[in-house]
C-alpha cells in the first residue's frame, strides 16, 4: 500500500534542463524522509510538484490519498508546506500573521486567535507576537514561517531546507518540534544539506542527483557506502607524508587521500579503536611524528563525494533557482 506520500516517475523539464528525471519515493505514514542532495540536484523542484506549485511533465503523485494532478485542491487542504525562504508579511505582527493564515483557512476569527497563541507559544515567540516581523531575527522569522505551516494541523508536511542560516539554538528548537509534530502522526518530507539534520530527524534518506534518486537507506547505511570509518592523520614534517601515506595503505580498506597543504592523509578503514592504536604503534615504530590523528565517520560531503561525485557544483544551483522565481 502506498505511502501518506508516493511518487513514481515524475519527470519535470525547464527548457533544455530536465530537473526531475523520473524521481520515485514512497514515505510511510508517521515517518521522516529525509531528502539529500548537491545544490541543483531536484529536492526543491521534487517539493513544489508533490505540493501542487509545479505541475510535473509526466509521472504519478499521491499525498495523503489524493491524487495531486487530478484533485490539487484537496491535496493543499492536507498539508502544510514551510519553503526555503520565511514567507511572512514584515508588516504585519507575528500574531497577526498566524491569524491571517488561519482565516484563509476558513477558520473562524475565535478560533484562528486561540491557535494563533498556541503556536506563538510553541515557538518561543509569545514576547514578540505584537511586533511587527520586519524587526524579527532571521531565527524569528524562521520558526514564524514553520508556524504558519502548522496552523490547521496538517497530516502532511514539507519542509525544505528549514534550518538553513539558523544558529544552533534556533536549529535545535525546529528539531525538537519537528520531533513532536511527528510523534503526534504527521508525515514529513524534509529537504536538508546537513547530514547531522538528517541524523536526528529522518527514518530513511533518499540521495537526489540529476533529477533521480540514486541511493536510499537509513543514514548509517549510506555512510556505509562510503566506507564507514576513516583514519585521518596530520604529520608534523611534511617531509615525512610519503612514509606515512604508505602506513596507512597498509591498513586502509581504499584510497588513501592526501591534502599536501594541510599535511593530511586520510583512509577509509575498518576495526575501530583497536586499529587505531596499532595504527600509531607503526607510525611510532617508522619514526614519523603526528600533531594529530583521529577516527571519524563519513561527513556529509564524503557522502556527497562517494554517491555523486561532487559536492555542490554552482552550474548545478541554476534548476532550483528555476523553481522559485
Amino acid at each position: 500500500m502506498p505511502g501518506a506520500i508516493h511518487a513514481e516517475g515524475l519527470v519535470k523539464t525547464f527548457g533544455d534542463v530536465r530537473a526531475l528525471d523520473g524521481v520515485d519515493l514512497d514515505v510511510p505514514e508517521g515517518t521522516v524522509l529525509g531528502l539529500l542532495g548537491p545544490n541543483g540536484a531536484g529536492k526543491t523542484t521534487t517539493v513544489r510538484c508533490l505540493t501542487t506549485l509545479l505541475r510535473p511533465d509526466s509521472g504519478k503523485a499521491v499525498v495523503a490519498g489524493v491524487d495531486v494532478l487530478k484533485h490539487p485542491d484537496a491535496v493543499r487542504r492536507s498539508i502544510g508546506l514551510s519553503g526555503q525562504f520565511a514567507a511572512v508579511d514584515e508588516y504585519l505582527t507575528g500574531r497577526e500573521n498566524l491569524q491571517m493564515v488561519g482565516r484563509l483557512y476558513q477558520m473562524r476569527a475565535k478560533a484562528a486567535k486561540a491557535r494563533a497563541q498556541e503556536l506563538l507559544e510553541q515557538f518561543d515567540l509569545a514576547d514578540a507576537a505584537d511586533r511587527p516581523t520586519k524587526t524579527y531575527s532571521g531565527g524569528m522569522r524562521r520558526r514564524l514561517d514553520l508556524a504558519a505551516a502548522l496552523v490547521v494541523s496538517p497530516p502532511v508536511m514539507f519542509m525544505d531546507e528549514p534550518t538553513t542560516g539558523l544558529d544552533p539554538r534556533n536549529r535545535q528548537l525546529l528539531w525538537e518540534v519537528i520531533k513532536k509534530l511527528v510523534s503526534g502522526g504527521t508525515t514529513l518530507l524534509l529537504t536538508t544539506q546537513y547530514l547531522e539534520e538528517a541524523d536526528h530527524l529522518a527514518h530513511d534518506i533518499a540521495v537526489v542527483d540529476h533529477g533521480h534518486v540514486i541511493a536510499q537507506g537509513t543514514s548509517d547505511q549510506l555512510k556505509a557506502r562510503t566506507g564507514g570509518e576513516r583514519v585521518e592523520v596530520v604529520v608534523h614534517e611534511r617531509e615525512h607524508m610519503a612514509t606515512a601515506a604508505e602506513v596507512l595503505s597498509g591498513f586502509g580498506k581504499g584510497e588513501t587521500t592526501v591534502e599536501d597543504h594541510m599535511r593530511m592523509l586520510t583512509v577509509p578503514v575498518t576495526g575501530g579503536a583497536k586499529l587505531l592504536a596499532e595504527v600509531i604503534r607503526e607510525l611510532d615504530t617508522r619514526g614519523i611524528e603526528i600533531d594529530d590523528i583521529g577516527l571519524r565517520r563519513p561527513t556529509l560531503d564524503d557522502v556527497f563525494l562517494s554517491l555523486t561525485g561532487h559536492i555542490a557544483e554552482e552550474k548545478n544551483a541554476e534548476t532550483d533557482k528555476e523553481t522559485v522565481k
